[in-house]
C-alpha cells in the first residue's frame, strides 16, 4: 500500500458506485484524490461520505467528461492544487438496456462520447501531467467484459467498452517506454446499484427485471467493496490487464479461443430476452431503474437485495433521476 502513499489522484465518475469505491480506496492509501462527477449535489454527497474515518484529502469537481475542454480544465486544476498528478482513473460511463433497434442511434452516440471519448479526453489531458511527475504516473481506463464479449441488450454499451480497450491497449505501448503505465481493467457484474440509474429501452419493465436480478445475483455478480481494492492493487503494481469475476474471466477465454461458439450462445440468450417492440421511433424513449422499480415484484426484489443494500451504501438512491456512472 506504500506505493500510492502521498500521491495526487484524480477519479472520474467518481461520485457514486464504483468510482466512489475507487476513490475511497485511494484516499485509505494515503491519498490526496479529486473526484469529478456531472451532478454538484451527488458529489457534495460522495465528498461527505468520503470524508469520514481515513486519512486522506478529498476534492470535489463538477466535470462532464463529454467535454474535452471541461476536461483540460479539470486536469489542470488538480495538477495545480495537489502539486502535480499522479494517478488518473477514468472511470465514469453510462449504462443503457435493451435491443440495440430500440435503443437507438443516440444512445450509442451516448455511450461513445460519455465511455469512449471521456476516456480519451481524460487520458490526453492527463498524460502531459503524468509523464513528469517524480513518481512515474499511473493511468487506468475502467472498461468491462462487456467491451471483450459484445452483450445482447447492452450493445451500445459494449460498442463503447471495447473502444476503451482498445484505447488502454494502444496508450500502454506508446507510453511504456515514456515511464506511464496504464492498466486497463474489464469488471463483469458487480453489486453497486447502477441497476437503479441505468436506462431502459424497448420493453423498459421486463429489461429492468433481469438486469437488475442478474447485477446482483452473488454467483455472477461480484462485491464492489472488493472489486474496488483489487483495481487500485492492480494499478499500485502496474498490471497491464485486470478482468474481474470468474464468470467474465471464463467468457473473455471463451471468447478468444471460440468466438463463433460463443456468439451462438449469445445469440440463444437474447432468444430468451425481450423483443424490440414494433412502434418505431417511440420505443427508444428511456426509462431510468429508478422510475421502474416500484413496480417490481417481491421475488425480484429478493433475487437482487444484495444490489439494493449496495445502493444505498454506495450513493445510488438520493438522485435517482440522475444518469448512471456505474
Amino acid at each position: 500500500m506504500d506505493a500510492l502513499r502521498g500521491r495526487s489522484v484524480l477519479v472520474t465518475g467518481g461520485s457514486r458506485g464504483l468510482g466512489l469505491l475507487l476513490a475511497r480506496q485511494c484516499k485509505a492509501r494515503g491519498c490526496a484524490v479529486t473526484v469529478a462527477a456531472r451532478d454538484g449535489d451527488e458529489l457534495d454527497r460522495a465528498v461527505g461520505l468520503l470524508g469520514r474515518g481515513t486519512p486522506g484529502a478529498v476534492t470535489g469537481r463538477v466535470c462532464d467528461v463529454r467535454d474535452a475542454e471541461a476536461v483540460r480544465t479539470l486536469v489542470a486544476g488538480t495538477a495545480r492544487e495537489q502539486g502535480g498528478l499522479d494517478v488518473v482513473l477514468a472511470n465514469a460511463g453510462v449504462i443503457q438496456v435493451g435491443p440495440a433497434e430500440a435503443a437507438g442511434p443516440d444512445a450509442f452516440r451516448d455511450a461513445m462520447e460519455t465511455m469512449f471519448f471521456g476516456a480519451l479526453h481524460t487520458s490526453l489531458a492527463a498524460l502531459p501531467y503524468l509523464r513528469d511527475g517524480e513518481g512515474r504516473g499511473r493511468l487506468a481506463l475502467i472498461g468491462s467484459v462487456g467491451g471483450l464479449i459484445p452483450v445482447p441488450h447492452l450493445v451500445p454499451y459494449s460498442c463503447a467498452k471495447s473502444a476503451v480497450a482498445a484505447l488502454a491497449e494502444g496508450l500502454r505501448t506508446e507510453h511504456a517506454a515514456l515511464g506511464v503505465s496504464v492498466t486497463e481493467v474489464h469488471p463483469g457484474l458487480m453489486r453497486t446499484g447502477s441497476h437503479l440509474r441505468a436506462e431502459f429501452a424497448g420493453d423498459a419493465r421486463r429489461e429492468y427485471g433481469w438486469f437488475a436480478t442478474l447485477a446482483g445475483l452473488p454467483l455472477l455478480s461480484m462485491d464492489a467493496e472488493r472489486a474496488a481494492e483489487r483495481i487500485v492493487a492492480a494499478v499500485e503494481r502496474r498490471r497491464p490487464r485486470l478482468v474481474l469475476t470468474p464468470a467474465a474471466r471464463l467468457g473473455a477465454r471463451a471468447h478468444g479461443l471460440a468466438p463463433v461458439l460463443v456468439s451462438r450462445a449469445d445469440a440463444g440468450v437474447a432468444r430468451l430476452l425481450p423483443d424490440a417492440p414494433a412502434n418505431g421511433a417511440d420505443g427508444h424513449r428511456r426509462r431510468t431503474g429508478a422510475e421502474i422499480d416500484a413496480g417490481r415484484g417481491r421475488w425480484q426484489r429478493a433475487l437482487s437485495a444484495l444490489n439494493e443494500r449496495a445502493a444505498g451504501r454506495f450513493n445510488e438512491t438520493a438522485g435517482q433521476g440522475a444518469r448512471s456512472t456505474r
